[in-house]
């Protein structure tokens, strides 16, 4: 694992089937960082990103992470109540349809506030005064505290969403496809927050996206990821403006010409 790296993964291979979903694929990222893994649909981004959060198994390498301490855990040799733990506290996760993530038999200010509760916090007050700042934050009004996510719109929805993954201040945010689905106003708004609260917080984040755009606006880097491999990386802005792979090309070519 490269020096003070925050999260490094090494060979990591997985097949469904004969189908390769990963196939020796390396990467790291350092405290503070967002990388962007992009590639079509299929390419095995979103594997890639389960596999890093532990959520799947790979059939070969390994992830490890660097707590707060700096000591290493090997992710996938992690007994699970100590992965939950992990994902409650120093991790997020924030999904494509945030209905994966939130409650919506619970009110808004109750979503954040079980993360807070999960945490050992245990004053009601206080676990309420900080709900009601989280909402506030994702620009959520105050006084929708104690109304239930049904009512919320799709770009509340995932604020809200954000606002219960953040409220821990976690050091690693996994996101995928945060803005998939929502239109391209709300899209705008919502890219503008995340980009504001990971910045202000010093949140290190892997961003699955098919969106180039929002890969441009978020990560300081960029995987470029084709039928299971890697085929590209580097600077987000270098990778973007002069691409070497003829599959990051087309891909870039296809945008452009959009």
């Amino acid at each position: 694992m490269a020096d003070e790296t925050l999260l490094s993964a090494r060979g990591l291979t997985l097949h469904f089937g004969a189908i390769p979903a990963l196939v020796d694929v390396d990467a790291d990222l350092w405290p503070g960082e967002v990388l962007a893994v992009v590639g079509e649909s299929g390419s095995g981004k979103s594997t890639l990103l389960n596999v890093l959060a532990g959520r799947m198994a790979p059939d070969a390498g390994a992830v490890w992470y660097r707590d707060p301490i700096g000591a290493l855990h090997d992710v996938h040799a992690m007994p699970a109540p100590a992965l939950r733990t992990l994902h409650r506290s120093d991790w997020g996760f924030v999904h494509q349809n945030p209905r994966e993530n939130l409650r919506m038999a619970v009110t808004a200010g109750g979503n954040v506030g079980e993360r807070l509760m999960a945490r050992g916090s245990r004053h009601y007050g206080d676990i309420r005064a900080e709900a009601i700042s989280w909402l506030r934050q994702v620009e959520i009004d105050a006084g929708r505290v104690d109304d239930f996510p049904r009512t919320f719109s799709g770009g509340m929805l995932q604020r809200l969403q954000i606002a219960r993954t953040l409220v821990t201040h976690p050091r690693l945010v996994f996101m995928d496809e945060p803005t998939g689905g929502l239109d391209v106003s709300v899209q705008a708004r919502l890219l503008d927050l995340i980009r504001t609260l990971v910045r202000r917080l010093g949140i290190a984040a892997v961003l699955v996206t098919h969106d180039l755009a929002v890969a441009r606006l978020l990560a300081h880097r960029i995987m470029v990821m084709q039928r299971g491999r890697v085929v590209e990386s580097g600077l987000t802005d270098r990778v973007l403006d002069d691409p070497k792979h003829e599959y990051t090309q087309l891909l870039v070519s296809s945008v452009l010409s959009a």
